[in-house]
């Protein structure tokens, strides 16, 4: 088991942190020494992982917060009430996501539900948190992405799949683009002289309620993807304490690099303790994740605070 560095004054957030790796990376983090933000779309269902992590760690310094990553408005009250508060960040964790709805959805703002909640929402609240991070001594970024990012494809001239909709390539291409969004704000605190530390994970096959929540958004029939893994009984998978240990590797090992992207290591990248992962080919172009940085901005009216840019 990966060993939580001592995290004694750190100040974290953690997104969907009620259930899944999510809710493993805050016990861990908060077991650790740290001080951890929940964030969550449902309070109560928060509320609830908080008081189950408690009653391990009764010591836990815990704190439920609201947040709808498919809502702009939702992103900018959350990260107000961060920043308002003065302290500052030591760590973002972008865990929540959503994957493949059977059906196009969209979210508050007109995107795509899996575009906008898996990448334009964690893209903005990373931005707006930018000046609380970089208040910190070393603060640190982790995205959670995904092996199907292998399989993706910024599609620019469709990013909201309006033309045709395929839940599996929806999810593929805003998992792509969290690795795209780390390497570059990665580039971004090399160039800039930021002491942030930008990196990413990928859980593996592993047993979370991720699979079946999204499947079961829109009242259509389950996309392909999740049909396939509930299919595939026989590959590998592993538990929610293994499969968080990528995501809690790069949110707080000494040996995490910037831009770093880290996954379990063993039979076929699916299982196993964390090693260095590769990433995918069409993450590794600066230009091309600067354009989509850029689009990004336009699509969320989030840009670079003036004292960062």
């Amino acid at each position: 088991m990966y060993a939580v560095p001592d995290q004694s004054g750190k100040f974290a957030v953690v997104t969907g942190a009620n259930s899944g790796t999510g809710k493993e990376a805050a016990r861990r983090l908060a077991d650790a020494g740290a001080r951890v933000v929940m964030a969550v779309r449902t309070i109560e269902k928060g509320e609830r992982a908080r008081a189950e992590i408690l009653a391990r760690h009764p010591h836990a310094r815990l704190e439920v917060r609201r947040i709808d990553l498919a809502d702009l408005a939702s992103v900018e009250e959350f990260a107000d009430g961060i920043i308002a508060e003065g302290t500052p960040l030591d760590l973002l964790v972008n865990n929540a996501g959503v994957m493949s709805p059977p059906v196009r959805l969209t979210t508050a703002d007109g995107f795509e539900l899996q575009f906008g909640s898996n990448y334009l929402g964690p893209f903005a609240l990373t931005v707006r948190l930018l000046p609380t991070l970089l208040a910190a001594e070393a603060p640190r970024v982790a995205t959670m992405s995904s092996g199907t990012a292998h399989y993706g494809r910024i599609r620019f001239d469709d990013l909201q799949h309006e033309r045709r909709y395929r839940p599996n390539l929806a999810y593929a291409q805003s998992k792509l683009a969290d690795l795209m969004l780390t390497r570059h704000l990665a580039d971004l605190a090399t160039r800039r002289g930021w002491n942030l530390l930008s990196t990413a994970a990928h859980p593996g096959y592993t047993r979370t309620n991720l699979q079946t929540a999204g499947a079961s958004l829109g009242g259509g029939r389950r996309s392909r993807l999740s049909a396939l893994l509930s299919a595939l009984d026989f590959l590998p998978s592993q538990g929610v304490e293994q499969g968080t240990e990528p995501l809690l590797y790069a949110a707080t090992s000494p040996a995490a690099v910037a831009g770093g992207y880290y996954g379990p290591g063993g039979r076929f990248g699916l299982v196993g303790p964390t090693v260095t992962a590769r990433p995918p080919r069409r993450a590794l172009d600066p230009a091309v994740n600067a354009r989509l940085w850029a689009e990004a901005e336009r699509l969320t009216g989030v840009a670079l605070p003036a004292h960062a840019a």
